[in-house]
């Protein structure tokens, strides 16, 4: 048998984000549910057809489609539905195995991902029905967001959802095989979190074997299908796990392996999968004890584990191994040359029927294809690779594998001249900002006085009151803002124009906070497309893509810029308009930045991202500058992406950080201590990282908290000795918070901090929410905050 190459996950959205729009449409009511699941059973089709047929590919995925996120989905297929949602949907015949995710059960689905709220038709202010979304979290170090599952000690499994096999018998009437992806059962628990009623002690991983059966009847229809094999995702294996963990593994694959060779004549396979780590510290798991026919890993993040897994795999002669070769993460062209030689070490010590070619992760975190690029630089072009490219990678490299290295002679060549050229293109490095980094002090990383001593003088200037009010940054992105953006780009409307439009939406949002009497205002944002993308346009060392659309949760989509060289600021960027909306107020308006565009960009794989993110630091520190020369006085940096760039692994966390932290501050410490400097994190676990936080020295920090359900403030010693706004509500979800809930979990912070040192706030920018929306979120909560202030100290 030869070589094969093989995927572990395609871009759900589209060439051109053909589901994301049929999604919001069928969620404004546009379109039914039967549109909606046309277009999912196209687009899969097309995907399909795309790997297999037009590029060739050996292994084809299929469940790794996905309305919103896959965890989500693995959750509703094993029944873990709490309560309250199915309470509310789930009303037909319990016993029934449905054909697909509709009906009810979509509606479910949806309620679990983003809230649901049902006004009365009385004119009543409570609604009817309203539930809250479950909570968001990073998918590891990545920026895309999964659906974090809940259990409690009560918890039943059942299978709910058939997708799995759906999808699987839908690509096989294409006359494809596919091999099914889902979540191994281990890592689905260890996702997950203990419901808020659980008894003290319990941890999801207690209900193994409870869940492992309704893994064994997915392995029975599955085979029953005619499948030949099975994908489980195991990624925590690359995580710092405890040595018992060992145990859960062996019994959870002993008894699917028992499954699987019961299941039919010809036994299904599993096909275990790592990623974005090293398994190695944890390979006792896995080799000899677990009964696997395959076994994936990552060999782009951690290339150093390959001598290590070969050895242990040649010990086991019915293993196949998987090598990720080809990076499923970044856009960069692979180097074939540096590749094929793992591919050939890895033929010489297990032959070539043990081998698969396969990228390191799923491509869902790359762009579709870079067909649609047309107005790229032709020079960087040629340096990258999407998800078509990187399929074409794997297959061109398994052909040389089972035919000779010679049979791709002129692709390896042109490929190594690009790679050539990338090394010693003068784009990719600028001697001024090098020479610029070298100036970099310790004192650059220091305010002038210690928090206490700035907050008095802050206090003398600002005259807040308590519990101030202030937004994340973004308002309202809506369909006018879109088309005058669109309009602009194509030049069917002039800069003059534009910006007139633009100062009209900002004087609008101005009007609004005003009107709900937020103590501290934010202009909006109409002007960025992106966070992160606006400041790359207008940063040297970056490019921008025109289809480049990466999902990072829901039907969210981003665009990341790609970092190919030295990055340094030719002139201000925000000044102008910060300057004209604090003209249009006489309350403190924030000038709005943002370091997190290191996690948030497709980065340059040549140097240390430290060095990367120092260069980001020093532009954003001169755009601080700027911005404090023009007289404004709040300036918020953003740095969501603190946590989700932690190594997976405790011992490298130390040496991360400290850099990280001190990038922040060599942004954020050149203004006086009477300008007010904040930050803003979410979807992430902070708490663990408290210390690093607290070492940024932000004067205010506002946070993520409510979608998770104050888990940042739970732990029993919480202290932050500077200001901080835990988030009050969810702005992912579209219903409207009520005083009750918001006052709940305000009551709940001021157990934990001190009552003079706490800002109300939302959780995240409001950019994807309506103006309605925003308009009455927005009431509620000052209205909270005024409560507050009238209750005795």
């Amino acid at each position: 048998m030869p070589v094969l190459s093989a995927n572990l996950g395609f871009p759900r959205m589209g060439a051109n984000r053909e589901l994301k729009r049929q999604v919001e449409a069928y969620w404004s009511g546009k379109v039914d549910v039967s549109a909606l699941l046309k277009t999912a059973h196209e687009l899969r089709k097309n995907h399909w057809i795309l790997q297999k047929n037009v590029l060739g590919l050996d292994i084809v995925p299929s469940n790794d489609f996905s309305f919103y996120d896959h965890v989500l989905d693995n959750a509703f297929t094993v029944g873990a539905i709490p309560k309250r949602y199915r309470d509310v949907f789930i009303k037909a015949n319990d016993d029934l195995l449905p054909s697909a995710l509709e009906g009810d059960l979509l509606s479910t689905y949806f309620a679990m991902a983003r809230g649901f709220q049902q006004l009365s038709s009385e004119g009543s202010e409570l609604p009817v029905i309203d539930l809250e979304a479950m909570e968001m979290k990073k998918w590891f170090d990545t920026n895309y967001h999964y659906i974090v599952p809940e259990f409690d000690s009560t918890q039943q499994f059942k299978l709910t959802s058939n997708k799995f096999l759906e999808e699987y018998k839908q690509a096989k009437s294409l006359g494809i095989e596919t091999r099914p992806v889902l979540i191994g059962p281990v890592s689905f628990l260890l996702l997950g979190k203990a419901s808020p009623n659980s008894p003290a002690g319990f941890e999801p991983i207690q209900l193994l074997d409870r869940l492992l059966p309704v893994y064994e009847e997915i392995i029975k229809h599955l085979a029953e299908a005619g499948a030949c094999s099975i994908q489980l995702d195991e990624p925590c294996l690359v995580l710092d796990l405890d040595p018992k963990m060992a145990q859960s593994y062996n019994v959870a694959y002993s008894c699917l392996s028992v499954a699987a060779k019961k299941s039919s004549a010809e036994p299904i396979k599993i096909h275990l999968t790592t990623y974005f780590g090293d398994i190695t510290p944890n390979l006792s798991f896995v080799l000899p004890h677990l009964p696997i026919d395959s076994l994936h890993i990552d060999l782009v993040r951690e290339p150093q584990q390959f001598e290590t897994i070969l050895s242990a795999a040649a010990k086991h002669p019915t293993i196949q191994l998987s090598i990720g070769i080809i990076n499923g993460r970044n856009i960069w062209k692979s180097d074939l040359c540096a590749a094929f030689d793992k591919v050939k070490k890895a033929v010489e010590v297990l032959g070539a029927d043990r081998v698969i070619i396969a990228p390191s992760c799923s491509l869902l975190h790359t762009p579709h294809s870079l067909d649609a690029e047309t107005e790229l630089n032709p020079e960087i072009k040629d340096w990258l690779s999407f998800s078509v490219e990187k399929i074409k990678e794997i297959v061109l490299l398994t052909k040389a594998a089972n035919n000779g290295i010679d049979c791709i002679k002129d692709e390896l060549e042109a490929n190594q001249r690009s790679i050539q050229a990338r090394r010693t293109s003068p784009k990719t490095h600028n001697p001024a900002v090098q020479e610029r980094l070298g100036s970099i002090t310790h004192d650059m990383m220091h305010r002038r006085s210690t928090f206490d001593k700035r907050w008095e003088k802050q206090q003398e200037v600002f005259k807040l009151p308590r519990f101030p009010t202030t937004t994340i940054g973004s308002f309202p992105q809506t369909s006018e803002v879109r088309k005058a953006r669109a309009a602009f780009k194509r030049g069917d409307i002039s800069q003059e124009k534009y910006n007139e439009f633009i100062n009209e939406e900002i004087k609008k949002c101005i009007q609004l906070q005003e009107k709900n009497d937020l103590d501290v205002l934010v202009h909006g944002e109409f002007e960025r497309t992106d966070m992160v993308e606006f400041f790359g346009e207008h940063l040297e060392g970056y490019t921008f893509t025109k289809n480049g659309w990466v999902q990072s949760y829901g039907s969210r989509c981003v665009k990341p810029p790609i970092i190919f060289g030295d990055v340094y600021r030719p002139k201000p960027i925000t000044v102008e308009v910060a300057k004209y909306t604090q003209s249009l107020t006489k309350k403190p308006v924030k000038g709005m930045l943002t370091v997190t565009m290191l996690q948030w960009s497709f980065v340059r794989d040549d140097q240390h991202n430290k060095l990367t993110t120092q260069q980001l630091a020093l532009a954003i520190r001169d755009e601080v500058s700027d911005l404090e020369a023009a007289g404004i006085n709040v300036i918020q940096i953003d740095e969501p992406a603190l946590r989700e760039g932690l190594p997976l692994r405790h011992s490298k966390w130390q040496e991360y950080l400290n850099w990280a932290v001190d990038c922040f501050l060599l942004a954020s410490c050149s203004v006086a201590d009477t300008k007010q400097i904040h930050t803003h994190m979410c979807y992430s676990d902070f708490y663990d990282i408290i210390d690093a936080i607290i070492r940024m020295d932000a004067d205010v920090i506002t946070i993520e908290n409510s979608r998770s359900n104050l888990k940042f403030l739970r732990g029993d010693s919480f202290t932050y000795p500077n200001e901080i706004g835990p988030g009050i509500y969810d702005i992912h979800s579209p219903r409207i918070p009520l005083h009750e809930e918001m006052e709940h979990r305000l009551e709940e912070m001021l157990k934990r901090l001190k009552r003079n040192s706490v800002w109300v706030n939302p959780d995240c920018g409001l950019k994807t929410r309506k103006w309605n929306e925003v308009d009455l979120a927005l009431k509620n909560m000052t209205d909270v905050a005024k409560k507050f202030r009238s209750k005795s100290c």
